[in-house]
Formats: structure tokens, sequence, C-alpha cells
């Protein structure tokens, strides 16, 4: 698998494609990071994508093929994330002999041709008269416990089948052990998490209410830190006298809300109302002095300066705090 060629195709996906292709490479990238050892990366993934669109999980595991590779997993794994409550039980050791049944079929080239369609199981059972069948050399390697047989087979196809191998209990506990059992490297499941998650967050931006919800977000991903208590409207009159200008409607919204906001590792310290200062026609509101409102013509800009990767500038403040809030959510 070319993991740079899978990446670009997949966000390609989330962010373009109708909502049962992204679905399909949500859960089947999923299912990969989690054959690769990165639970902790696929349950990321899955549950960002639940909280954003909403659907079932059956939506990304619609199969018994598939059902079976998370059961075996999570018993591997000895735990269940609450992202699989969704998921009905199985009886793994019936699940195990109709795996290990499945796994010494031959296979056909009329495999798989008309779906999950009624007529696909009638052409199954007589796909042998109909067309050559062969030994499956991956499924051969899964018989036989060859992983590393199978990954080095697998390496030249462009999506190898990791449910069929993850749904092998003898193996499941081998693929969670870690020790990057796929050989994708150990840094590239959390790239792959990171684009992806982000692709979601672009295409289904997080329905955010009122200010105090926002801020309230904000600092529940953070885990750390309190909200200063709101600015009052006399406040924040005096402190636009004393900067000679009228602040715009969104972030007297915010300063009534709270009263500046603590940083964290990544964001400044948003100033309050008496700590404002007014530079150039700019406004800092951040120590350090990287967040500013900027004027162009009757219109203001949120702008957050980055000395390594430029300034981005944002309709409005509060889509600044929107933006970072989004980042909190995908690394959390």
């Amino acid at each position: 698998m070319d993991q740079g060629e899978f990446l670009e195709s997949a966000v390609r996906d989330v962010l373009t494609a109708d909502e049962a292709v992204l679905d399909e490479r949500i859960g089947y990238a999923a299912l990969l990071l989690a054959t690769a050892g990165a639970a902790a990366e696929a349950d990321r993934l899955v549950t960002q994508w639940q909280a954003l669109t909403e659907r079932p999980i059956t939506a990304i595991v619609p199969d018994q093929v598939r059902a079976r590779a998370w059961a075996m997993l999570f018993e591997a794994r000895g735990t269940r994330p609450d992202w699989a409550e969704e998921l009905p039980p199985l009886d793994l050791d019936a699940e195990e002999r109709a795996h290990t049944a499945s796994l010494l079929r031959p296979v056909s080239d009329l495999d798989g041709v008309l779906g999950d369609s009624p007529a696909a199981g009638v052409v199954s059972s007589i796909a042998g008269k109909l067309a050559p069948s062969r030994p499956d050399k991956l499924r051969s390697a899964i018989a036989t416990h060859d992983l590393p047989g199978w990954a080095v087979l697998a390496a030249e196809q462009a999506r190898p089948d990791v449910a069929t191998l993850a749904a092998s209990r003898a193996l499941a506990p081998r693929l969670t052990a870690g020790a990057d059992p796929l050989g994708l490297g150990t840094e590239w499941p959390a790239r792959c998490a990171d684009a992806l998650v982000a692709a979601l967050y672009e295409r289904y931006p997080p329905k955010i209410g009122t200010w105090s919800e926002l801020i309230s977000r904000i600092l529940r991903f953070r885990g750390t830190g309190t909200a200063p208590a709101p600015a009052t409207p006399a406040g924040i009159e005096a402190t636009e006298r004393r900067l000679g200008l009228r602040l715009p409607d969104d972030y007297r919204d915010f300063l009534l809300t709270c009263d500046g906001l603590p940083g964290d590792v990544v964001f400044p310290r948003l100033l309050g109302t008496g700590e404002l200062r007014v530079v150039d026609d700019v406004v800092v509101l951040a120590e350090p002095a990287i967040v500013l409102l900027a004027r162009a013509g009757d219109r203001w800009h949120a702008v957050e300066v980055d000395p390594v990767f430029g300034s981005t500038a944002y309709p409005a403040f509060r889509a600044l705090l929107e933006h970072h809030l989004a980042l909190l959510a995908q690394s959390a």
C-alpha cells in the first residue's frame, strides 16, 4: 500500500465524495489503524466521525466480516470503546469457526460481482463451476498465522483486506500488541488520523451555539483553566473611549461572556478590557501580541500571527475561536 496515495485519496473523498463513500473511507481507515496496533488513533477517528456526522456506527461497520474484525480486536485489547456500544455483541466462538471456514474456501473471479444482492449467495455457491477457483494467498497466510507473509503480499495492494486479517482470532493479539505489525511506520497512524479528522471538521464544521457554549467547550477540551467573569457594558464603553474606537459587535459579545481567556500551550492569553491597547490602528487582543483586530474599510477582521506559517485573517473574532476549538477537538 502506498501510504501517501492512500491518504491523499482518502482525504479527497472525505472532503468531496457523497456520504456513503465518505463513511466507507472512514470505516476502512479506522480498521486499518486498529489492525496496525494504533487503537487510540482508530478510536479518535471513529469518535470524531460519529460526533460530527451523527450517523449510526453501522454506516462504517456495514457487514459481518468487519463487525467480526472489530469484535476480535476488542477481545484482544481487553477493552471495548464507548463508540462500539452500538455494535451488537457476537458469539466469538461461532464467529471464529465461521471465519476459519471462510479462509479455507477457494476464491473465484466471480466473487463480489453482485455485492450483497440476494443473488450473490447463489453465484457464490456455483462460482467454482462458472469460473476457475484458486487458493487465495492472502487468506492462506491468515489461515496459517503467517503475519509477515501477509504483510509482504498486502504491501502490493492499494487497499489490503484488513478486515479479514483482523477477524482472525489467533492473529488479533499480535495486531493489537503494537510494534507496527503491518509495517506502516510508527508515525504514520497519527498523521493519517490527524489528516482525516481535519478533513471531517472542514466538511462538517461543529455546530456551536452561544458564546458561553463556545467558551465552555474550549475549556473542556483544554482540561484546565476557568473563564474570567464577564465585562460590564459600562466597562467596555470605558475601554472604547480609552482606545478611541468602537469594538466589533462579536468581540463585544465575547467580552460580555468572559473578560479575556487564559492561554494554553498553543494559544495565547486573551487580554481583558483593561489591558487592550491600540498599536498602529490595530487592536492587540493577546499576550504575546499574536491575536489582533485589524480594520479594512468599515469591516473588522481577527488576525492570528504565526512567525513560521504566516498570518491568518478571519472574518470575525468568533471564527478565530471556533478554529481554535476545532484544533483542540482534532487533537483530543
